[in-house]
């Protein structure tokens, strides 16, 4: 294999076209690992998370292929070491890995780690070479899937070579199998959660306002959409804080691309025409992928996130959607509403 550093996202555009085509044969095929959700999330580094890091994109060829890509970026980690990190990381993308099939996965990772430890600038250093910035220290990548296979060979890798590994869990990630039917996904889960649910969905029917849900297909009121959604978010402040400018601008940057690449699920319920619920999901690869919601507090006693979200696990069945995945966090609701956990982890290489 052929290893190039890429430092620029000019520069790996040639590669867009193949970097999704390699994803589709990936263990750990999300949507955070398109390239265009990648590329958004560069813009902004994160949302504001990273202002001071440096792109480190390692692209692998083989036969003139691409064979591989490890996303990466160069900054200091939370514990202030210099360290080689997985785009997308941490806070805003919740499932990330390598780009690379399962089958050249064991070729790929030698000549990772050995092209990391030797080349590139000052030995793959954590900033432009103009920087003058120290090597690398820790491969530090968050958010990995407990089963993804990329766990098992670098670690294995990383000790032939002398250097540390560890591993440590750090989020539920619960999501729901769907059986293609919503009477029968309903029959699954816990009595009183889904006699809850009918009840919630049945009373804002009949409550005497006019209550609707749609999912947004229109691109040209797709950002006035987007903001409406923000500002029901901003309504809880934990999420007033985390939408700083930055973070609205990667929300609509980020939202625009999946639209335009046909996987964003914006939904909306509204009572008498106005917003009282939305979720911002991922409709990809067969799945929901249930990424953020808001609530508009005049609504509380109709239960409108409980209600749309019934709604939209009824659409996915309808649609023979495989599975709704809640990604990342352990809120309760996500449990009442049959949630199986699955775990993610953080893997450390340190040299």
């Amino acid at each position: 294999m052929e290893f190039t550093l890429y430092r620029s996202f000019k520069d790996l555009e040639p590669l867009a076209e193949e970097w999704n085509k390699l994803l589709n044969d990936c263990f750990t095929h999300v949507p955070f690992l398109r390239y265009e959700y990648l590329h958004t999330w560069w813009e902004t580094r994160g949302g504001g998370e990273w202002p001071d890091s440096d792109l480190a994109v390692v692209a692998a060829h083989q036969d003139g292929q691409l064979a591989g890509v490890a996303p990466l970026f160069s900054a200091k980690n939370r514990e202030g070491s210099q360290a080689l990190l997985l785009l997308g990381s941490i806070e805003i993308s919740d499932y990330l890995d390598l780009i690379v099939s399962p089958e050249t996965l064991p070729a790929f990772i030698p000549g990772l780690l050995d092209f990391l430890g030797t080349s590139g600038p000052a030995g793959l250093s954590t900033a432009a070479p103009e920087a003058g910035s120290q090597p690398w220290q820790v491969l530090d990548w968050h958010n990995l899937p407990e089963t993804s296979p990329t766990l098992p060979v670098i670690k294995s890798e990383a000790e032939k070579r002398g250097w540390n590994f560890t591993q440590q869990q750090t989020y539920h990630a619960p999501s729901i199998p769907l059986p293609g039917d919503f009477e029968t996904y309903l029959s699954g889960i816990d009595k009183k959660q889904r006699h809850e649910i009918r009840r919630k969905m049945r009373r804002a029917l009949d409550s005497g306002n006019h209550v609707r849900w749609y999912i947004v297909s229109d691109g040209a009121t797709l950002e006035a959409e987007v903001e409406a959604f923000m500002i029901m978010m901003a309504q809880e402040p934990d999420k007033e804080k985390f939408l700083t400018e930055a973070m609205r601008q990667q929300m609509l940057l980020s939202s625009r691309a999946a639209f335009e690449n046909g996987w964003l699920q914006l939904a909306f319920l509204e009572v008498e025409g106005q917003k009282a619920a939305g979720y911002l999901n991922f409709d990809y690869l067969n799945r929901i992928w249930v990424y953020n919601s808001g609530i508009e507090r005049r609504y509380h006693e109709l239960s409108p996130g409980w209600v749309l979200l019934g709604h939209l696990l009824e659409w996915a069945n309808e649609n023979k959607r495989s599975e709704f995945d809640f990604m990342r966090g352990d809120e309760d609701y996500k449990y009442r509403f049959g949630g199986v956990d699955q775990f993610l982890v953080r893997a450390k290489v340190t040299r």
